[in-house]
């Protein structure tokens, strides 16, 4: 079955292709993928992951042309002026 891996980095994004057994899960999917080697920060263990944007667990089942997603942390900066106050 066809599949695809995708995860957006600070830097880099990366979109990979796959063709892999009829009853693959998520996890089969992404260590098939080889992203874990050419994003050595991505920890699946604390990371979420999902499918189409919807989060999901490392053992769910895909289906034909399914995305899996690795997320990512993302970490707000704020200004000095951006107190996050709904105040002015």
């Amino acid at each position: 079955m066809k599949v695809a891996v995708a995860y957006a980095g600070r830097d880099k994004q990366e979109w990979v292709n796959l063709d892999i057994a009829s009853d693959a899960t998520v996890e089969d999917a992404i260590l098939a993928s080889g992203i874990l080697q050419r994003f050595p920060e991505i920890n699946l263990k604390t990371q979420k992951v999902g499918i189409f944007g919807k989060m999901c667990k490392l053992d769910a089942e895909l289906s034909e042309g399914d995305r899996v997603e690795i997320y990512r942390k993302i970490v707000r900066v704020m200004d000095e002026d951006d107190d996050d106050d709904d105040d002015d």
